[in-house]
């Protein structure tokens, strides 16, 4: 179903149902939600992934794709989208339908070249809602999008990378090393950029929070000294 890699700060959670190229079902978007929501205080990165070559190629059309499906999938993806840690996505293989849905609720993207984003709903006669369309038109442009929505067309992860909807190329090894280097800023100041980003109501008492913070002493110091800072957070 999925697999949860404690890293410290870092973790990273794979979608792990490879026979089914990690097709999301009821299961694992329940599962899914509860790693979100019982994701440790301190967790600065989540990476998000999945099993055997795939990111998820989408909704596990062997079960039954209800309202109660769509609205779980809503709960992961807002889940992502407004987690107060950053929240990456490293695909490979097929990231379809709920799978490109999954990426572009993460802050970032890393994917291989052979990555394919696309939502197929066309070819299905199912529809994703407006949520989707605004945000994969924001993240991809409205031109690919419109292929994407209006013509099933796939987007291949060379090409999500030169369009800037996937911000680096390369393996999960590579978004792992990314991780490690977000981790290791400043998490109010993240946080406050990611709320004025995803959540402006609230963007203020996050700035004002790392305005106060022991790490804005911590960074002028290291500076100062002409040492790497280290920031715990407060």
């Amino acid at each position: 179903m999925i697999r949860t890699d404690d890293r410290g700060v870092v973790a990273v959670v794979t979608i792990d149902r490879p026979e089914r190229r990690n097709a999301v079902d009821h299961a694992t978007l329940e599962a899914l939600a509860t790693a979100l929501a019982e994701a440790p205080a301190d967790l600065r990165v989540l990476v998000l992934t999945g099993a055997g070559g795939h990111f998820c190629a989408g909704a596990d059309l062997t079960a039954v794709e209800d309202a109660g499906f769509t609205a779980l999938l809503r709960t992961v993806l807002d889940g992502l989208r407004l987690a107060p840690f950053v929240t990456l996505a490293a695909a490979d293989g097929a990231a379809l339908g709920a799978g490109t849905q999954l990426a572009v609720a993460c802050d970032l993207r890393v994917a291989t070249a052979q990555a394919s984003f696309g939502i197929p709903a066309g070819r299905l006669g199912l529809a994703v809602d407006d949520w989707t369309v605004e945000r994969l038109a924001r993240l991809a442009g409205h031109g690919p999008a419109r292929a994407m929505l209006l013509a099933a067309e796939v987007l291949k992860g060379d090409e999500a990378h030169r369009l800037g909807f996937v911000q680096r190329l390369g393996t999960l090894d590579d978004a792992l090393a990314w991780a490690d280097d977000i981790a290791a800023l400043a998490p109010l100041t993240l946080r406050a950029h990611k709320a004025a980003l995803e959540r402006p109501a609230e963007a203020a008492a996050a700035r004002r929070a790392a305005w106060a913070s022991d790490d804005l002493r911590e960074g002028l110091a290291a500076f100062r000294e002409r040492r790497r800072p280290r920031f715990h957070g407060r």
